[in-house]
């Protein structure tokens, strides 16, 4: 199978996925299920792939996928993609994102990693 399903209905997954890769880009680091994290980190290389390409076309492809979500008011998601992210691995050919496993949750014990930018910030 190409994906997990993750118990979810395919728009709660896309859901999911959007707003985990949105906290990705805002905070360049997020916690979550190491089987979250791994089908985002797919989403979010590729994302960044575009975004290094800088176009409007580029930027409208990223746009449709990312929420406008900013921290205290400041720049969004798109624009700190496009203007520090992308530019931070514009000489890197991919592997942008770092798994650290943090070890289980408590409660159902479900495996817990932290999803990273490399180099960043």
């Amino acid at each position: 199978m190409a994906y997990q399903k993750l118990g979810r209905d395919a728009s709660a997954r896309k859901a999911l996925f959007r707003d985990l890769v949105t906290d990705l880009f805002l905070y360049e680091r997020i916690q979550t299920t190491e089987a979250k994290a791994k089908e985002v980190r797919s989403i979010a290389e590729k994302l960044i792939t575009k975004a290094k390409k800088g176009d409007l076309h580029a930027r409208r492809q990223v746009a449709a996928y990312v929420r406008r979500e900013s921290i205290d008011g400041g720049q969004d998601a798109i624009q700190k993609l496009f203007s520090e992210i992308a530019s931070r691995y514009s000489e890197r050919a991919g592997g942008y994102t770092r798994i650290l496993k943090l070890g289980p949750r408590r409660g159902d014990s479900a495996p817990m990693v932290y999803l990273e930018l490399v180099d960043r910030a």
